[in-house]
C-alpha cells in the first residue's frame, strides 16, 4: 500500500469522547480530548493509571474492542477521519503507517517463532517485498536498534533475549515499514533504568533518522522531558494542560500539573526538611466524577459555586504559543508562590546495629542443560561476599539492575533460602542457616517484607480485616479475638486507612490502598526490620509520595530498620540514609546517601545516576549509556564483575580489571568502593547530576 501524502498534522484528535458500555451503564473513559502531532514531532501523554492515556492510543488504532465506542469528536490521520476508513485500508494502515509499541514486549512477540521470521513478515505482508529483500531490511533495522551480533539475534527465539533486547526487537518491528506515526505506550516501565536510558536514546535517534512522529504515553515526567517536544497532561479522561515541554514544566498553569510535580522526588527534596506533598484524596472512578472540574475535590484552589458549576473548557494561556489549560482560576493563582511546606519531620535518631551481614554468599547449583537434563552441574553465584550493617531507625537502600542479586539477598534474610556461606546476625544471633519454618515466632515477626505488587500479596477471598487479624494470630499477638480485632483497627489507623475498610475485599481497594494493607500486615508483629522490595514501583507518582511518607512516619514511631530495595534512584536519594549498590552479586559501593550521590563514584554507580530521568529543566546530566546487558551469574566474567561494560577500564594498567576481582577500598568515613581505579583517577570524577544550570539541549 502506498503511503498517504499530507502536509498538515500527522495526527489530529479533536474533542474526542470514548465510552465503554456495560449491561448497567455507559462508562465515559475519555471526554472532550484534543491533541495534535505535527510531522517529526514527539508529543508526550502524561497522567496516572486510569486517566485514559491508553484508551486514546487504542482509539487511534481503532481497536476499542466490542464494548468501546467513539461517542463524539474525530481522530484524523494525515487529514483523513479514521472512522470513515474501510476495514481493509485500516488493516494496511496499522503497521504500515501507524505502529504501536506496548509496555510488555513479550505481548507483541510470538514465542514459537524466530525473531528474523517475525520481522520479515511486516514488509512481506504490507509492501509485497521479496523474502531476501525483507531479510536485508530486518538485518539493517536490527543493526539500527543497536543489538549485538544481529545475525545471531535474527536466528534466536524471543526467550533467548533479555527484556531490553526484546523491547529493541519490538521497536525494530515497528520501524520495519517506516511508519509516519509511532505510538509508544509505557515502553520502558518493565525495564531497568540503565536499559531504559538506552531505549530512550534509541527512540530519539530513530525519530530523527526516520522522521517518525511519536505519541509517547508515560506516567514518568522525567522520561517525557528527555524524549518529547510537547506534552499533554491528562486527568480523569480529560486533557487538563497542553503545551511545549518548557511551558508546562516551567510555567505550569493547572493545579493538577503542579500537584504532580510536588509529589515526585526531584533533586533537593528531603524526607525531613522538604518532604514530598502527596495529592489528597483519590482519583474519581469514571462513573463517579464530580460536577464541573474533575480535579476539584483534590484541588488547593477549589472555589465552590464556580469550579463545580458546569463543564470547563480548555483556555489559551496568554504569551505562550499552543499552551492551554482546563482551569477557570489559572489567571488568579500565584503560580510562583513558595510551596506551603509540609510539616517538617524530626530526623529519626539512628541507633545501634540491629542486623550484621558478614561475607554472605548464596550459590545455586543447576544442571548445565536444564531443559533436557544431562550435562554437568553449573554454579550460579547470586550473592558474592556481601558485608554490611543496618542500624535501628535507619533506611538502607539496596540498588542495582535486575539480576544483580537484590531479591536473592532478601530471600536469604527472610529465611526463604539459606546461605551458602557467611553470617547473618540479628541482635547477634546467627540466622543464616535457619529456614523460615524453623525460625521462632519472634524472629519471623522481627523481619517482615513489603512486596512490589500489592495485587499479588493479598488473599482475594478474605476481607482486609481478617487478613491482618490472621497475621496477628501467626505472630502470637493479642490475648483474645477481641483484642486482635482492636489491634487490627489500630493498624488501619497507623497506615491511614478508614476503619470501615476492615470489612472490604481487596478488589474494592485501589493499588495504593492495597499497599497500605500490606504495610499494616508487615508491622502487625512489631517488626524490627522491614524489607521493602520495590514497594512503590507499581504505584502512581501521587500515591508513591503518600506511601513513602507513611513508611517514614511508621519508621520514626517504631524505630524500624528499613531495607529499601529499588532501582529508582530518585526515590532512593529522597528517603535513604545509606545506599548499597549491587552488581552481579557483588556490593560495589556502600556509603551515606550524600557520599554515593557525589563523586568519586564506582563506575557502575556513575552510569546508574546518569540513567535516572529527572523531571526538571534546570538539571544537567552527564550522558553515559551502558553498552550490553548484565552478564549471566552462571557465567560471570573474570576479574571485576563490571569490566565488560566499564568506560574507565582503559585507565587501569596491565589488564588488571580482567584478571582480578578488585578489593573493597575505604575512601572516606564509611564510604567503600570495589574498584581498581587509583585514588587519583577517582578524584578526577565530575558530578553526574548538576542542579541550577538550565539543561542543555
Amino acid at each position: 500500500m502506498a503511503k498517504w501524502d499530507y502536509d498538515g498534522p500527522i495526527l489530529e484528535i479533536d474533542k474526542l469522547s470514548i465510552s465503554f458500555f456495560t449491561r448497567n451503564r455507559e462508562i465515559p473513559a475519555v471526554m472532550d480530548f484534543s491533541v495534535a502531532v505535527q510531522p517529526g514531532e514527539a508529543v508526550g501523554l502524561v497522567g496516572e493509571s486510569g486517566c485514559g492515556k491508553s484508551t486514546v492510543a487504542l482509539g487511534v488504532m481503532q481497536d476499542l474492542g466490542v464494548n468501546g465506542r467513539i461517542v463524539g469528536g474525530t481522530i484524523k490521520f494525515k487529514g483523513r477521519d479514521l472512522s470513515e476508513v474501510s476495514p481493509d485500508e485500516l488493516r494496511d494502515l496499522r503497521g504500515n503507517e501507524i505502529a504501536m509499541i506496548y509496555q510488555e514486549p513479550m505481548a507483541s512477540l510470538n514465542p514459537a517463532m524466530k525473531i528474523g521470521k517475525q520481522l520479515i513478515e511486516v514488509p512481506m505482508i504490507h509492501e509485497g517485498v521479496s523474502e531476501k529483500d525483507a531479510w536485508d531490511m530486518a538485518l539493517k533495522v536490527v543493526t539500527d536498534v543497536k543489538l549485538p551480533d544481529p545475525k545471531r539475534v535474527l536466528n534466536a527465539f524471543p526467550h533467548q533475549l533479555s527484556g531490553g533486547q526484546q523491547q529493541r526487537i519490538v521497536i525494530a518491528m515497528a520501524l520495519m515499514s517506516k511508519p509516519s506515526l509511532l505510538i509508544l505506550d509505557e515502553p520502558t516501565t518493565a525495564l531497568d533504568v540503565t536499559v531504559e536510558a538506552g531505549i530512550v536514546d534509541l527512540v530519539k535517534e530513530l525519530g530523527r533518522e526516520y522522521g517518525t512522529s511519536m505519541l509517547f504515553i508515560s506516567h514518568n515526567l522525567g522520561l517525557v522531558l528527555e524524549v518529547c517536544d510537547r506534552l499533554c497532561v491528562m486527568y480523569s479522561g480529560e486533557a487538563v494542560e497542553r503545551g511545549s515541554i518548557e511551558d508546562v514544566f516551567d510555567q505550569m498553569r493547572h493545579p493538577y500539573t503542579q500537584a504532580l510535580f510536588r509529589s515526585i522526588p526531584l533533586p533537593g527534596a528531603d524526607k525531613n526538611t522538604r518532604p514530598l506533598v502527596a495529592i489528597p484524596g483519590n482519583f474519581p472512578l469514571p462513573h463517579e466524577r464530580p460536577p464541573g472540574c474533575n480535579f476539584g475535590p483534590r484541588c488547593d484552589y477549589f472555589e465552590a459555586g464556580r469550579c463545580d458549576a458546569g463543564d470547563i473548557r480548555m483556555a489559551p494561556v496568554a504569551g505562550d504559543e499552543r499552551h492551554e489549560t482546563r482551569c477557570l482560576r489559572f489567571e488568579e493563582i500565584d503560580w510562583d508562590a513558595p510551596i506551603t511546606l509540609a510539616e517538617q519531620k524530626q530526623r529519626g535518631e539512628i541507633g545501634a546495629p540491629v542486623l550484621k551481614i558478614d561475607n554472605l554468599k548464596k550459590y545455586y547449583e543447576v544442571a548445565a542443560n536444564k531443559m533436557f537434563g544431562g550435562g554437568g552441574k553449573k554454579v550460579v553465584k547470586a550473592n558474592e561476599t556481601i558485608s554490611f550493617e543496618a542500624r535501628e531507625s535507619e533506611t538502607l537502600a539496596i540498588v542495582g539492575e535486575s539480576g544483580c542479586g537484590k531479591s536473592t539477598f532478601a530471600k536469604v534474610l527472610m529465611g526463604l533460602e539459606t546461605a551458602t556461606e557467611g553470617d547473618i546476625l540479628l541482635d547477634n544471633q546467627a540466622i543464616q542457616d535457619v529456614p523460615i519454618e524453623a525460625r521462632g515466632t519472634q524472629t519471623v515477626a522481627d523481619i517482615q517484607m513489603v512486596f512490589q505488587n500489592p495485587f499479588d500479596t493479598l488473599n482475594p477471598s478474605m476481607t482486609v480485616g481478617s487478613q491482618i487479624v490472621r497475621a496477628l494470630e501467626i505472630f502470637g499477638q493479642g490475648e483474645s479475638d477481641d483484642a486482635r480485632w482492636q489491634r487490627m483497627l489500630e493498624l488501619l489507623d497507623l497506615v491511614k486507612l478508614p476503619r470501615e475498610f476492615a470489612g472490604r475485599m481487596p478488589r474494592q481497594l485501589s493499588g495504593g490502598q492495597k499497599q497500605r494493607v500490606g504495610i499494616a500486615r508487615a508491622f502487625a508483629g512489631g517488626a524490627r526490620i522491614v524489607v521493602a522490595d520495590e514497594p512503590v514501583s507499581a504505584l502512581d507518582v501521587s500515591v508513591q509520595a503518600a506511601v513513602t511518607d507513611l513508611l517514614m512516619e511508621i519508621q520514626r514511631e517504631q524505630k524500624t530498620t528499613l531495607l529499601f530495595i529499588s532501582h529508582d534512584l530518585s526515590i532512593v536519594r529522597y528517603l535513604s540514609d545509606r545506599v548499597l549498590v549491587m552488581y552481579l552479586g557483588h556490593v560495589v559501593e556502600l556509603g551515606s546517601t550524600d557520599q554515593v550521590f557525589s563523586p568519586p563514584y564506582h563506575p557502575y554507580t556513575e552510569a546508574l545516576l546518569s540513567a535516572v530521568p529527572i523531571a526538571d529543566t534546570h538539571v544537567t546530566k552527564k550522558h553515559i549509556v551502558l553498552e550490553g546487558d548484565i552478564p549471566s551469574a552462571m557465567n560471570p566474567p573474570p576479574g571485576c564483575p563490571f569490566q565488560t561494560r566499564c568506560r574507565w577500564k582503559s585507565e587501569v594498567p596491565g589488564g588488571l580489571c580482567e584478571r582480578e576481582v578488585p578489593p573493597m577500598v575505604t575512601l572516606a568515613d564509611g564510604h567503600q568502593i570495589k574498584c581498581h581505579l587509583s585514588r587519583e583517577e577517582l578524584d578526577k570524577m565530575e558530578p553526574v547530576i548538576q542542579i541550577g544550570a538550565k539543561a542543555a539541549e
